[in-house]
C-alpha cells in the first residue's frame, strides 16, 4: 500500500529530443493524467538537446530560443491520457506545423498517475466531508481543492455577490487531506477556512474537492501485509510477484512516506 500510495502522489516529468523516442509509464492499476506540455524551444542548444545539424550550418541559422507550439498539449491528450503507457518519436511533423524551422526542438511532459478506480466527493463551504472505504480497504488521497475553481461546482453553484468570478485556490489542501484521511478506513473534516485557510477574496463560496481511491489493507491479526510490487524493476524469475511486509513495517514506512511528502510539499 505504501509503495502504491508513493506512486500515486508522485508528479513525472520526461522529455525528448527531436528524433528521440519519449515514453509516458504508470504503475499497475493507475493511468496517465496529463498535467501540462511543452514543444519548442526555450533554451540555447548547448543547456538541452543540442542541435543536429553541423556546426558550419548551425553557426548561419540564428538560433531561436522563443520557439513554442500551442498544440502540444492536446497532442499529449490525444496519445496518452487515461492510459497505462505510450510511446512515440519526437518530431515537429507530430505537432503540426514547424514554429520554427532550422532550430532543434524538444518536449517535455508533466503527468502523474490516477487511480483507475477513484471516487470524487464535494463540500460547500461549512459543510462536512466525509470518506469511506469498505472493510480491510483503506482511503489514499489523489488530489484535494478548497477554494473556488472557474468551472465551479454543479453541487456548490455560485451565487453572484457582486463578487468577481475569479479562481483561487488554498495551497495546504491536499497536504491537509492527506494527514487527516491517508490509511484510514473512514475520515471527516469541514469545509471551511478554519481548517483550510481563505485563499479567496472575502465574500467569495468555496467548496472542498476530493478525489480519492479505497487501497486493499489486510491489518488481520498477525498475518503478512501484501504490497504492489515496483513495477519499475524487472521481475525476478521464479519469485513472487508481491512482496510480504509486515503489519507494523508496512505502517512505520507508510508514515515515514507520507510525512516526507509533506516536507517536500
Amino acid at each position: 500500500f505504501a509503495g502504491y500510495i508513493s506512486q500515486v502522489l508522485k508528479n513525472y516529468t520526461d522529455h525528448a529530443c527531436d528524433g528521440e523516442y519519449v515514453s509516458l509509464r504508470c504503475p499497475h492499476r493507475t493511468t496517465i493524467s496529463i498535467q501540462s506540455s511543452f514543444y519548442g524551444r526555450i533554451v540555447p542548444s548547448h543547456q538541452m538537446c543540442p542541435s543536429r545539424y553541423p556546426h558550419s550550418y548551425a553557426t548561419l541559422i540564428k538560433e531561436d530560443v522563443t520557439c513554442s507550439v500551442g498544440t502540444s498539449l492536446q497532442k499529449m491528450l490525444d496519445e496518452c491520457q487515461d492510459r497505462r503507457s505510450c510511446q512515440f518519436l519526437v518530431n515537429s511533423r507530430l505537432f503540426g506545423t514547424d514554429p520554427c524551422p532550422g532550430t532543434s526542438k524538444y518536449l517535455i511532459v508533466w503527468y502523474k498517475c490516477r487511480p483507475n478506480e477513484y471516487k470524487s466527493k464535494v463540500a460547500c463551504e461549512d459543510d462536512k466531508l466525509r470518506l469511506s472505504c469498505k472493510k480491510s480497504m483503506v482511503i489514499a488521497i489523489y488530489s484535494a481543492i478548497f477554494g473556488r475553481t472557474q468551472g465551479g461546482s454543479l453541487e456548490c453553484p455560485y451565487q453572484n455577490l457582486g463578487m468577481p468570478m475569479i479562481e483561487c485556490q488554498s495551497a495546504t489542501a491536499l497536504q491537509l487531506m492527506i494527514k487527516r484521511c491517508h490509511g484510514k478506513r473512514s475520515c471527516s473534516i469541514y469545509a471551511s477556512t478554519y481548517e483550510f485557510g481563505d485563499p479567496c477574496y472575502p465574500g467569495i463560496q468555496k467548496h472542498l474537492n476530493v478525489i480519492y481511491t479505497c487501497a486493499t489493507f489486510y491489518p488481520l491479526d498477525n498475518s503478512p501485509l501484501l504490497l504492489p510490487v515496483d513495477e519499475t524493476q524487472p521481475p525476478a524469475l521464479g519469485s513472487s510477484s508481491m512482496e510480504p511486509v509486515g503489519v507494523s513495517t508496512e505502517m512505520a514506512l507508510l508514515s515515514n512516506i507520507l510525512a516526507a511528502y509533506a516536507f517536500i510539499t
